[in-house]
């Protein structure tokens, strides 16, 4: 079975968002649909994308597991962003939670060290 995703995050301003997730996630969109969209893919098939829908801005959960978290986690405070929340559950998971500026929540998973 194959699995593809292509998660929405509306958002208020274009351009601040666009700038946000760039320093989130490290790059540019992988592609731009239309002038109210963008995309970046996060692995084979697997995609996030912002979109200008200011009625539904700031309701966006998601949560991405990585195998690199420590790096993940650090590569983006170098970027200059800080998570909102980091927990580490029972097991041991932890995870790193990011709000954008219209307040939908980014975490990163991962594994117990």
């Amino acid at each position: 079975m194959t699995v593809d995703l292509f998660a929405g995050i509306p958002v208020r301003d274009y351009a601040t968002a666009v700038a946000w997730y760039e320093r989130l996630l490290g790059a540019g969109p992988s592609f731009l649909p239309n002038d109210v969209e963008a995309v970046w893919e996060l692995a084979d098939h697997r995609f996030v994308f912002i979109e200008v829908r200011p009625q539904d801005a700031g309701h966006a959960v998601h949560t991405v597991f990585v195998s690199d978290f420590d790096a993940r986690v650090a590569g983006i405070a170098a970027r200059g962003l800080t998570p909102a929340k980091s927990e580490t559950y029972d097991n041991g998971v932890r995870k790193a939670t990011f709000r954008d500026p219209d307040g939908n929540e980014i975490g990163f998973g991962g594994s117990p060290v």
